[in-house]
């Protein structure tokens, strides 16, 4: 997989670097430098991250950092069993937990919701920090959720985390989390209030809070950015500013609705023979058209 040159591997927290310093130095740098790919791409790229994730694997599998690496980009692209097996050999490296809710999350990708639920009742959970326990507080409600228990999930989301007016990383997720739960549970009444919530929390737009507060109000988003929305404005532009044709007029100076035919074919076609007969006798005034007459 090609680097980019400005690419050093001093980019990783110091904290991975010593890891890799068990490693012989070459060895190391490369290493460092398809790590600090899968940082770069995980989020707008995964598959390609995953791609560097795996380079880094072959060269140094012993070494934490990188087992950790491999999960995230397999848990990114939903290869939750490879992502399971690599964050499982991590926490054994480290004897750490914070991976513990992306763990049971996993066993939720893998269809094992049940698992999940398990996870979240093991002594593990307490050695979490407060954003671990969130996080895991979440995992929880959505395995719930894929087992249909749409009110456990709601009750699950209820804590003084999501009580409190205080802004965190994690509140804008909590908030959206419960108000999905309360759509799930028929309350969708309540559910526009979280939806708001989230949104005000939400800065980095970690949720689509603000599309789906939308929605629940009938409002629609336009992004004002969007090359085809551009294109659309200026041809419905150009069509109003399109001067319309002017009405024909008679003689006298009154719009004639009749069509104008300029081709003597046209003529011909709307014609018939009867039709281009001349009266003789015609004194130039219309009868009066019966009322019962029909068009």
């Amino acid at each position: 997989m090609p680097i980019p040159e400005d690419v050093t591997g001093f980019e990783l927290d110091g904290d991975v670097r010593q890891e890799l310093k068990s490693l012989p130095k070459t060895l190391a740098d490369d290493v460092a430098r398809n790590l600090v790919m899968v940082a770069r791409l995980l989020d707008s790229e995964p598959e390609e991250a995953y791609q560097y994730s795996r380079v880094a694997l072959r060269l140094a599998s012993r070494v934490a950092a990188v087992r950790e690496a491999a999960g995230f980009a397999s848990y990114m692209t939903q290869r939750y069993s490879e992502a399971l097996t690599e964050f499982r050999a991590a926490r054994r490296m480290t004897g750490r937990v914070d991976l513990w809710p992306v763990m049971a999350d996993c066993e939720r990708g893998l269809g094992r919701p049940e698992r999940a639920l398990a996870m979240a009742g093991e002594p593990e959970v307490k050695q979490l920090d407060k954003a671990g326990q969130v996080e895991m507080r979440l995992v929880s409600a959505g395995a719930r959720s894929d087992m249909e228990q749409f009110e456990a999930a709601v009750v699950t989301l209820q804590s003084p985390e999501l009580a409190s007016s205080a802004v965190h990383p994690w509140t804008a997720r909590l908030r959206y989390a419960y108000a999905e739960a309360l759509i799930a549970a028929d309350r969708g009444d309540e559910a526009r209030d979280w939806f708001a919530k989230a949104a005000e929390a939400d800065t980095d737009g970690a949720t689509n809070a603000s599309e789906r507060l939308a929605e629940i109000d009938g409002l629609e988003f336009v992004d004002a950015l969007d090359p085809e929305i551009e294109d659309e404005a200026a041809e419905a532009e150009a069509e109003d500013e399109t001067p319309a044709p002017a009405p024909a007029k008679s003689r006298g100076g009154v719009p004639d609705e009749r069509e104008i035919f300029e081709d003597e074919e046209d003529v011909e076609e709307f014609y018939d023979e009867d039709d281009l007969e001349i009266d003789e006798d015609f004194d130039g005034v219309v009868p009066e058209r019966s009322t019962d007459a029909k068009a």
